[in-house]
């Protein structure tokens, strides 16, 4: 890409943000610019909107965000979700049976956008989510799920996205962010790139004119969607064999280093 980019879309965890979970002044700093030269910034992650505020602070940025992989759009000023894309609870139900059948020792959660987290009993969390509702996962998908998340404490998660592909891949999208066994199941045709692309046509924005930035599998439909993707250092083989360039890592500021060059 040569022309400067109208759009600027970069996921956070191992993109944007720092393995400390902070952003850099450089970073904060190109992307004030970026907004000042009339440029469109869209933070597009696997996060919740619960998990979005820190980072919004961190930028100042208070448009609009893709949160849990193109499922949610959130507005960070008003804190509203004001687009939503959830997986039936018939659909959620195949899922769980067929997974449950092919994974033995599987486990779920959901994330349900404002409503919060839910898992059951077996499915062990790696991080803090606050308030949570422990239950059935037959209850818990019971009004339709924002994502369905499944766990095998013995399995990575290339290996689990390939069997879950193989069993579940016709019902509902399914990826991963992470190496310890997770994985993300969302909506049939629900992805970064389907959440982005319809932001980018409301703005009058085309593809060719967007510049996205990732690291993981989740981050690949946005990636292959964009005029220039950009992988980190620290990615997964699959993107950064994907990708029209490899940047710094997310600790050295990667994107800010692509950034600079228009803004």
């Amino acid at each position: 890409m040569t022309a400067r980019p109208r759009l600027v879309a970069s996921d956070l965890d191992g993109t944007l943000v720092r393995s400390d979970l902070s952003v850099s002044d450089r970073t904060r700093e190109v992307l004030a610019r970026v907004e000042e030269a009339g440029a469109l910034f869209v933070m597009v992650t696997g996060r919740p909107p619960r998990w979005m505020a820190p980072v919004a602070d961190a930028t100042g940025h208070r448009g609009l965000a893709v949160c849990a992989n193109g499922a949610l759009v959130y507005d960070l000023h008003t804190e509203q979700v004001v687009r939503s894309n959830l997986i039936s609870a018939e659909a959620a139900g195949q899922v769980v049976t067929a997974l449950r059948w092919e994974v033995p020792g599987i486990a779920f959660a959901v994330e349900k956008g404002l409503a919060g987290f839910g898992r059951e009993a077996s499915y062990v969390p790696r991080w803090d989510n606050g308030e949570v509702l422990v239950a059935p996962v037959e209850e818990l998908i019971a009004s339709g799920v924002v994502k369905l998340l499944a766990r095998h404490e013995e399995m990575g998660s290339d290996d689990l996205l390939s069997r879950a592909r193989a069993v579940v891949g016709d019902l509902v999208e399914c990826t991963h962010s992470s190496s310890d066994g997770l994985l993300e199941i969302s909506a049939t045709g629900i992805s970064k790139a389907s959440g982005l692309a319809s932001l980018a046509e409301e703005w009058g924005v085309a593809a060719a004119e967007v510049v996205a930035f990732g690291d993981m599998p989740n981050d690949l439909p946005m990636l292959s969607w964009a005029g220039h993707a950009v992988g980190m250092a620290n990615a997964h083989p699959e993107v950064l064999a994907a990708v029209d360039e490899v940047t710094a890592s997310n600790d050295d500021d990667g994107v800010a280093q692509v950034l600079e060059r228009w803004f």
